[in-house]
């Protein structure tokens, strides 16, 4: 049984593996500093390099920093054992709009990293809140206005667009309130794509299928099935739908239908869904080869 539709037989295997390449290139952003993962910010410039140089570059999106540790992250790289490859930056600001100026003049400053975008939360979103984001972002970056799941409305998904403006919203925490449920996702997501709004998931994302963490029992989203509950949407499927394929546990039913995938529609999913911050990339690569969605990664 197929979940989100049925997919061309023609073609398919060049189809599949055109589909995935767009699926998964810079999905993923490396949040290696922050919980539960917390590696020690030289260890994981240097791993994320080498990341960028190995086979499974091409799915690794950049690295996020908090502006707190931006002075930390400019010693790191002076270091000349990081190598000269350049290290695009995700710029967390979580102190939100107060900080984002002097944040971004602190950066400006430097030669060593490339801010390609800034993500804040506002804590009383307002439309003039939101154009003054806008109006502060230099060009060539982007920002992710993080929003609490459970205030996520359809009126502040339209105030983002109008400011052209992304969405950030937390799936998972140090607690199981942190976690939202498939209608709460559900909600978002549908919201998302109906505005035309980019958006990123970070926390609690580890792991390609919907599971219960073991250890914790928190219900944890996989992020393949956010791709399908955002396929789904995009083609208009309601929000029951959408809800069911967040909450779908069985990896094989939801590797084949992200293999189905056409490449016109992977690309439009991506456009929706950009990234997820995680603080283990091997673990989502994990899953990726043993649903034989991306070949076997060499040691």
């Amino acid at each position: 049984m197929e979940l989100v539709g049925s997919g061309a037989e023609v073609n398919r295997v060049p189809q599949q593996i055109q589909a995935t390449g767009v699926l998964f290139d810079g999905l993923l952003d490396d949040a290696a500093i922050f919980p539960p993962g917390r590696a020690p910010l030289p260890e994981a410039v240097v791993d994320h390099l080498a990341r960028r140089l190995s086979p499974i570059g091409r799915y690794v999106g950049p690295f996020v920093c908090a502006g707190p540790r931006w002075s930390e992250l400019m010693r790191v790289l002076s270091d000349r054992a990081v190598g000269e490859l350049p290290l695009d930056v995700a710029l967390t600001v979580p102190a939100g709009l107060p900080e984002l100026a002097p944040s971004l003049a602190a950066v400006a400053l430097e030669g060593r990293a490339t801010v390609v975008s800034v993500e804040l939360p506002l804590m009383t979103p307002s439309p003039r809140e939101l154009f003054d984001v806008r109006s502060l972002l230099p060009e060539g970056v982007t920002a992710y206005v993080e929003l609490g799941t459970h205030t996520v409305d359809e009126d502040l998904i339209a105030g983002l667009a109008a400011a052209g403006l992304r969405l950030k919203v937390r799936t998972g925490g140090l607690a199981a309130a942190d976690f939202p449920s498939e209608e709460q996702l559900a909600r978002f997501i549908d919201h998302a794509v109906t505005h035309g709004v980019p958006f990123k998931l970070t926390a609690g994302l580890h792991r390609a299928v919907r599971h219960t963490d073991p250890a914790t029992g928190f219900e944890h989203h996989g992020f393949l099935n956010v791709l399908l509950a955002t396929a789904a949407s995009l083609g208009g499927a309601d929000r029951a739908r959408v809800r069911g394929l967040l909450a779908e546990r069985d990896a094989t039913r939801v590797g084949t239908a992200v293999s189905d995938l056409s490449t016109e529609l992977a690309a439009a999913v991506r456009g929706h869904f950009c990234s997820f911050g995680t603080c283990s990339i091997e673990e989502p690569m994990a899953d990726l080869v043993d649903l034989r969605l991306v070949g076997a990664i060499a040691e």
